[in-house]
This record gives C-alpha cells, structure tokens and sequence, in this order.
C-alpha cells in the first residue's frame, strides 16, 4: 500500500490552497468562488460535466477547507451527498442531481435519530404508495437541511432522496458549536418518487461519511498545530519566546504526536474505502472487515483525541483563544460538532470493543 498522494490529489490540494489564498471568506460567503473552482464537479460523473474523480480526491478537498477551518457545506454536499449516490443514483435522478450540484446546489444526510448516532436499524418507515413512497420519522443534527435541495434519508426500506422543497417537512433549528445550520428534521407523510428511494447499503453510506469526517479532522488538528505553533514561536513572555519554555514544548509536541497519529488513521481509512470502488487491492468481504476496522478506530481517535487536542491548543494560546473572532474559536467549534456527531467517545469505544469482541 501507497498513501502519497497521487498527481491529481496534488492537483486538488493546489486549487484549495490557491482559492484560499485569493479570497478572504472561511464561511459560506466561499460557496459561490468554490463553485466558480469547478472542485464541486471533482466526483460527479464525467457524463454529467464532471471530473469522475473519487473519495480521495474528495478526502484531499476536505482536509485543505479544514486545514483553514473553511466552514462551508462541502462536507455534506460531497460526503454526505454525492459520494453515496455516484454509481447508485438512476439515470433520472442523476440526471437531475448532480448538474445541480456543479452549479452549487446543497446536499445533505439525515444520519442520525433520536439517541441513535449514526443509526444502525432506522425507525423511519418508507411506505410504498403506487408510484410514489411515503416517508415517515424524525432524524436530528442534520446539517444544512434548510439550505438542502436533497436529503439523503435512511429508512427502513433504502435510502430516499427527499426533495427539500418536499411536503410534510418540519425543520426545527438546533444548537451547533460552529453556529452552522443544523436541523432537527420531520416526516410526515412526505412523499417522494419511487424511483428516489434507493436499494444503498446503509453501512455504505456510513463507511463513507465516516471517512470523510475523518479527512476533516486531520484537516482540522493540522490547521491549529501549524496556528499554536507560530502563536508559541512569537509570542513573549519574560523576555522569551513561549516555546523555548520546557513544559510549552512537551504540550505542542504532545499535539503534534496526535496530529500524526490522526492523520494516518485518516489516510489508511480513505485509502482502505477507495479499493472498494474498483481498487485493484479489493479482495471482498475480508477487505471490507478491515475497513470497518479502520473506520471505527479512525471514529474513536477523532471522537476521544480531537477535542482534547484543540482543548490544549486552547491552553496555549491563553486568553487570546477566548475571542471569537481569533481563528482559534474556528477549528475547537467544528471538531465539537464532529465529536458530537460521532455520538462521543465513549460510544465509539463501544462500537470499537464490540467489533473487537466479535473477531
């Protein structure tokens, strides 16, 4: 196995660090410039304008944006999204969703229910009626499901992508770290095509938004060691440099440790999910025992490390980290939501032990 990126991830990591660089924005008010980029269109089929490119190019998209703790929808459009429906979608229903998303169109996915990360047996029914099927059910934490032209849905008969524009939908806001848009969101009755409800494996679906979670947050814990770093290397304090001082140095070198530690986790993961699309490192049901292995232990790293991580950084900087507007406040936010969304440490070592127990 090789994980050195590859020319074009080197491609799609030139275009972020250049589009980054010529624009000031690390909110939303970047969609429309990263659509303008053409790096939306990196995995949509090439016979609907895109690049055909694939979870690894997509993984180096996400961890560049986090790396400057970008918070933008490419997350929940790409990894959520698109990904999942590349290969899987029909011709209709590609046809209609990938154009749109080239042209900046937002995706997302309802993986969570009530008291249930990431649910396993989902409680939201799928109800054929003739031509169409009914959902019902409530998911909570969805990002961006007001601002979603679709929503990938888990129910108890596939996957359905519901129209964001569709009836029977009640979105209530709830809180995020990041001040982003979450959702708690409501079926009732709302009714979708048939051909919109799809025959995708939940654990896919899964597999791959845990994968790209985990590419953001290498993106993430590299972006504030490099921030923590230059804070210690300039900042005085008796007429020293803070890193110079001894127990400084263990803590930053504490950080790095994780970050490694992190970013190779993330990697063999990615690298491990992408031989299941046509890799000629496949060997079936055995490869993928052991990317779910390197998925649940990539899930518990970012859960149980990442926080504690940022929690240092914050320590380092002092007081300074306590202002919103420092870029600090960026990178802890975000990791809270994707720790939150992972359903926490103790519940990934859950997930962890009994795959362990189970071998």
């Amino acid at each position: 196995m090789d994980f050195t990126r590859d020319e074009s991830q080197d491609a799609v990591a030139e275009v972020v660090v250049s589009l980054l660089e010529h624009d000031s924005a690390r909110d939303l008010a970047l969609w429309p410039a990263l659509v303008d980029s053409g790096l939306l269109a990196l995995p949509l089929p090439e016979e609907h304008g895109g690049d055909g490119m694939g979870l690894l190019e997509v993984s180096t998209l996400l961890t560049e944006l986090a790396t400057d703790a970008v918070a933008v929808p490419a997350l929940s459009t790409l990894g959520f999204g698109v990904l999942p429906l590349v290969g899987r979608a029909g011709d209709v229903l590609a046809a209609k969703v990938f154009p749109a998303v080239a042209k900046g169109a937002i995706l997302t996915a309802a993986l969570h229910e009530p008291g249930a990360p990431f649910v396993a047996d989902p409680q939201t029914k799928a109800v054929a009626d003739g031509d169409s099927v009914r959902i019902t059910g409530r998911k909570v934490a969805v990002p961006y499901a007001e601002q979603a032209q679709w929503i990938l849905v888990p129910t108890d008969r596939g996957i359905a992508v519901v129209d964001g524009d569709a009836n029977g939908i009640t979105r209530t806001e709830s809180p995020s770290s990041t001040g982003a848009p979450e959702f708690s969101v409501s079926f009732e009755d709302t009714v979708i095509p048939a051909a919109q409800l799809l025959d995708i494996p939940l654990a896919d679906l899964h597999r791959i938004a845990l994968a790209t979670l985990g590419a953001v947050a290498d993106g993430l814990l590299k972006g504030v060691l490099a921030l923590t770093s230059e804070h210690l290397r300039t900042r005085q304090q008796f007429g020293r440099p803070l890193a110079e001082f001894q127990a400084v140095a263990q803590e930053i070198a504490d950080v790095y440790v994780v970050s490694r530690t992190l970013q190779v986790a993330a990697t063999s993961a990615n690298w491990s999910l992408a031989q299941t699309f046509g890799g000629e490192n496949y060997s079936g049901d055995k490869h993928l025992q052991r990317v779910d292995d390197d998925l649940d232990v990539l899930a518990f790293c970012v859960a149980s490390e990442l926080p504690a991580a940022m929690q240092r950084c914050h320590h380092l900087h002092g007081g300074i980290g306590v202002d919103v507007t420092h870029p600090l406040h960026r990178y802890y936010s975000q990791a809270k939501d994707i720790a939150r969304w992972l359903g926490g440490a103790s519940f990934r070592l859950d997930r962890l032990g009994a795959r362990c127990t189970s071998i």
